[in-house]
């Protein structure tokens, strides 16, 4: 019996090493056929590294990309969004959707037009949810929200309100640049919070965000918005190819002025020849089945122009 397994490891041990051989030769023949930079194992698919941008700024402030830390930390964040090909071409497509909402308030609010790619980077340009509870396209927490005048309730969550929201981000930035003077800290404070990125400065003896070291989410977090900013500026440059036709739009919507409770968002959606999941598309603020409003406070509801939907 012993000398049948002895006998049987020793064939198993010829196979592996005449493969181990065979596969070697292999790679021998490949490395011999693919020595022409020109000829890829996938013929005609080729990955690049990406030039450096000249004189990047962010919201009119210089990038200084001449520092090799700071080069390094931008190249990082720009190869990962260049080749996360999908994600590119759904925000290109979403970009043309909301950035048409988003830059006339900023505009109208003394913000640079660069923030609307700090909504990008916080969101993805949708309505999310974080783990610790901030939401919309803003990423606004609770306490935050309600400081800045939003409503934010089980019924009612204004941080869901794109137009309002966006206008509440403007005011934490203006805050922001007022306390540290640049509107490159006051992207990197949106992240940290103002009395983060104070401390740091205290602690380092540093004041500007390219000199700080910081956590790692915040250290990443302007040069992602700089990425996005690089891409969403110039995407045919980067090789993102979109149709017009394949952008996404808005519906147009009228505005229904509501000061009173609705006790069935379903009834009502029927009423103005919508669908109840139509309503909630266009009011995603609205958080429940009913308006609760005893205080008889003002709101506006979006109901889409017809034509747009079944």
């Amino acid at each position: 019996m012993r000398k049948i397994v002895i006998g049987f490891t020793i064939a198993v041990l010829s196979i592996v090493t005449i493969g181990a051989i065979q596969m070697a030769d292999n790679a021998t023949d490949i490395e011999e056929k693919y020595k022409d930079p020109s000829t890829t194992l996938v013929p005609g698919y080729q990955i690049h590294s990406l030039p450096m941008p000249e004189n990047l700024t962010f919201a009119g402030e210089l990038v200084p990309l001449t520092d090799p830390d700071i080069q390094e930390r931008f190249d990082n964040e720009l190869l990962s969004n260049v080749y996360f090909q999908s994600n590119a071409i759904k925000l290109i497509k979403k970009s043309k959707k909301y950035f048409p909402i988003i830059e006339p308030i900023l505009k109208e609010n003394g913000v640079p037009d660069d923030f609307k790619y700090l909504a990008v980077a916080e969101s993805a340009l949708t309505n999310a949810v974080s783990p610790a509870g901030a939401k919309g396209f803003w990423q606004l927490m609770p306490a935050t929200a309600r400081e800045l005048g939003l409503e934010v309730n089980d019924n009612v969550d204004e941080r869901y309100d794109m137009e309002k929201s966006t206008i509440a981000a403007t005011q934490y930035l203006k805050d922001s640049k007022k306390n540290f003077g640049t509107w490159t800290l006051a992207a990197a404070a949106y992240n940290a919070g103002n009395a983060g990125v104070n401390r740091e400065q205290n602690r380092q003896e540093a004041e500007e965000y390219y000199d700080l070291l910081l956590n790692q989410e915040t250290a990443r977090y302007v040069f992602r918005i700089l990425a996005l900013k690089t891409i969403l500026e110039n995407p045919e440059s980067y090789g993102f190819n979109v149709d017009p036709e394949h952008y996404y739009t808005n519906v147009p919507v009228k505005k229904i002025k509501v000061d009173y409770e609705i006790d069935d968002l379903v009834a009502f959606a029927k009423a103005n020849n919508i669908t109840y999941k139509v309503l909630k598309l266009h009011n995603p603020w609205l958080r429940e089945t009913k308006l609760k409003n005893k205080s008889r406070k003002t709101y506006y509801i979006s109901i889409p122009e017809e034509g747009y939907y079944k």
